[in-house]
């Protein structure tokens, strides 16, 4: 099936781009996150002034992204977990690390987006990468500390 990407998918493309991909995958994924749309020549035509406008949008984001990787340069997280001879009951979770930023800065971030790699099992100081736009990688410096 063949489809306008409306936004930049991973391993696909990039915004306005024309790809063939399985109808399942286009339908179930792309289409209702409003991410791609059907190649036809009508909407060839409604769409360029969609795509101009998400572009512009997603140009506002990573302006405001670089913002935000300044604010974020020198900040270490600090996180509290319960543990015993350096080992974490658990593991830190996305939502954790969001919560501590929040609470530190003020400033509110999708936990969705916050890359934590692997689990977090151990005390420590680690690095995780915040994405708020694509191209603009944050990395966040956390100190887990035992309570």
């Amino acid at each position: 099936m063949k489809i306008i990407l409306l936004e930049p998918v991973a391993k696909l493309g990039t915004t306005g781009n024309i790809v063939e991909v399985k109808a399942g995958y286009a339908r179930n994924y792309l289409m209702p996150r409003g991410m791609a749309a059907t190649a036809t020549a009508a909407n060839l035509k409604n769409l360029e002034a969609q795509i101009r406008s998400k572009v512009k949008k997603l140009e506002s984001q990573k302006t405001e992204a670089e913002k935000l990787a300044g604010q974020f340069a020198e900040l270490v997280v600090e996180l509290k977990a319960k543990a015993g001879e350096g080992k974490i009951y658990g593991a830190i979770t996305n939502q954790m690390v969001a919560d501590a930023v929040e609470q530190q800065t003020g400033l509110a971030i999708d936990r969705r987006k916050i890359d934590m790699g692997k689990a977090i099992k151990d005390l420590g100081e680690y690095e995780v990468v915040y994405k708020p736009h694509p191209e603009v990688p944050i990395p966040l410096k956390l100190n887990i500390t035992a309570l």
